[in-house]
């Protein structure tokens, strides 16, 4: 299993969390589709549930909850991206012209973290680790492989991870219109243009998780009560399946090509 032993560097990926209307049931249908262990935290701790892959910490599920007076927020998954400073990062977030929509708060020991958006409005997440810094496993079936943003500007997303993160944004290699999020020179997501979305859909970052068989998977998600939102199809990176689950969270799936 590909363990992850060393801290993520500041703009990579390291974290997606979900917080579902109905938590238990998100545990459920994630345990069945995956086979991920997680119970929920006492009710002090918020009853977040750190979701496991064989012993190792693999992604968050929470109950959603909305401040008092503000409507739920949606059920989609949140992707981290890393920070040695999660202050520091905020105030690069407002200078940049990013929106904050939780401020930076501690995570008891374990961290701190923020939520914003960026000036297309592509909501993330901030983590700065403490006792636990992040995702303990990655690129295995049933776990993180690969992040990625889809933005109707792409010269103005550069600009803008680029100040916040230090994240070079540059065209991937062999693939048209498609370009990858790098990290000290190492390839670390992936960013696409919005046009490619159903008309309508808001700029957004997607979480993809790996499988060991797209179309049986699809098939046991749609079991479960889920939505296929774009069929199994072959591309460049893999076989990949874009679904939601059955509150509506949309993530994709893929069975990457061999290295």
């Amino acid at each position: 299993m590909p363990e992850v032993t060393t801290p993520y560097a500041t703009g990579t990926p390291c974290w997606v969390d979900l917080m579902a209307k109905d938590q238990q049931a998100a545990l459920d249908f994630y345990r069945d589709l995956f086979g991920w262990q997680g119970k929920p935290d006492p009710a002090e701790f918020g009853g977040y549930a750190v979701c496991e892959l064989d012993g190792k910490a693999t992604a968050g599920i929470g109950p959603a909850m909305a401040p008092e007076g503000m409507p739920e927020p949606p059920t989609v998954w949140t992707n981290y991206l890393a920070t040695s400073d999660a202050q520091a990062t905020q105030e690069a977030v407002v200078s940049a012209g990013g929106t904050v929509l939780v401020p930076a708060m501690d995570v008891g020991d374990l961290g701190r973290m923020l939520v914003a958006a960026d000036p297309q409005g592509a909501v993330f997440g901030v983590w700065q680790p403490g006792e636990f810094s992040g995702a303990q496993v990655a690129n295995e079936a049933g776990a993180l492989t690969w992040n990625e943003l889809h933005t109707s500007d792409v010269p103005a997303a550069t600009a803008f991870y680029g100040e916040v993160f230090g994240i070079d944004i540059g065209p991937m290699d062999g693939a048209d219109s498609y370009w990858e999020l790098r990290v000290g020179g190492r390839s670390v997501g992936g960013v696409t243009l919005l046009a490619n979305d159903p008309p309508g859909t808001p700029a957004h970052w997607l979480a993809y998780f790996a499988v060991d068989d797209v179309d049986s998977t699809v098939d046991a998600l749609v079991r479960r009560g889920g939505t296929v939102l774009a069929p199994p199809f072959d591309m460049m990176a893999g076989r990949m399946t874009v679904v939601a689950d059955p509150q509506g969270a949309p993530f994709a799936m893929i069975k990457p090509q061999p290295l």
